[in-house]
């Protein structure tokens, strides 16, 4: 029997007017991505193809430089899973490996493009006068020049390096979004929250960095999560012409140049490495829309049951 100096809790009272509480904002964009099922579909997809491309080799005895001279463009088999190629190497170690590869390329050339064009577009968008001028006539200069050309005549020059390749693509990939941001940043800069930090002595780059950037968050992890698309299809592409990675490492772009003299004898050398870069394009595409549609205030499909 309770203490009559000690009363049991009482629940908290419920709004008399009948409104829900208001969530935070992280749970009501976790809220909003949650309810988006092609989302999640492509969420579990992208981790799994992470899994794969992480732990895959651990499932085969054969690593991707290996060569089985007695198994020459094998079919897929129990010892092979995936086939072999006509050097004798296992399809599947390969698959792993491309996989990994083209994965780290991606990442790693999506987050510094964001970096770049988001400290290039928001100070250019700030510090305004001669300085926008500037940045944006370098912008639309590197907008109209023949990229893809030159990209494939630097990767060639440094001999297919993966790492190399992911500087020359940070290079010439920030420009769009950087215009994005520049553009978006124009209205930001004559909010009270930026004028206010003005009138308290803040430094100019401390102001872009610590009051416009952060406020930017929605369209730079929109734009991070699709430019993977956009580097996985540009790796692959300069792989697949004989621009990117080069041998002996491998890539999906590699292993597609390698199988598609022999889509019709040997389907296996150009199936499987289509099949990961269509797998990791479709899962990077939802999970794109459903980050816009969570983070997007004006989103029909987002904000939709937000009242219930």
């Amino acid at each position: 029997m309770p203490s009559p100096l000690t009363a049991p809790p009482q629940p908290a009272a419920a709004d008399p007017r009948g409104v829900p509480p208001r969530l935070g904002r992280g749970r009501l964009y976790l809220r909003r991505f949650s309810r988006n099922r092609a989302a999640l579909a492509g969420v579990a997809l992208f981790a799994l193809l992470i899994l794969f491309s992480a732990f895959g080799s651990r499932l085969t005895h054969f690593a991707y430089t290996d060569t089985d001279f007695t198994a020459l463009t094998q079919a897929p088999s129990g010892t092979h899973w995936f086939g072999t190629n006509q050097g004798g190497n296992d399809v599947y170690a390969e698959a792993v490996h491309g996989l990994q590869r083209s994965l780290v390329i991606a990442v790693s050339v999506s987050v510094l493009t964001i970096v770049v064009a988001a400290v290039i577009g928001a100070g250019a968008a700030y510090f305004g006068g001669r300085v926008e001028k500037l940045t944006l006539m370098v912008i639309h200069f590197l907008l109209v020049v023949p990229s893809f050309l030159i990209l494939a005549l630097v990767s060639h020059r440094l001999a297919g390096d993966w790492r190399a390749l992911i500087l020359v693509l940070t290079v010439f990939g920030w420009m769009s979004t950087a215009r994005v941001v520049w553009s978006v940043s124009t209205s930001l800069r004559e909010r009270d929250y930026v004028l206010a930090a003005e009138f308290m002595g803040v430094r100019p780059w401390r102001v872009v960095l610590r009051h416009i950037i952060p406020n930017l968050g929605s369209l730079l992890i929109v734009n991070l999560t699709l430019g993977i698309v956009a580097t996985v299809l540009s790796e692959t592409a300069l792989s697949f012409l004989g621009f990117g990675v080069q041998t002996p490492d491998v890539s999906l772009g590699t292993m597609l140049a390698d199988g598609s003299g022999s889509i019709t004898s040997a389907p296996w050398l150009f199936g499987y490495p289509a099949g990961l870069v269509v797998l990791l394009t479709v899962s990077m595409t939802l999970i794109g829309d459903g980050l816009r549609d969570a983070l997007d205030p004006t989103s029909a499909s987002g904000a939709q049951g937000d009242r219930r």
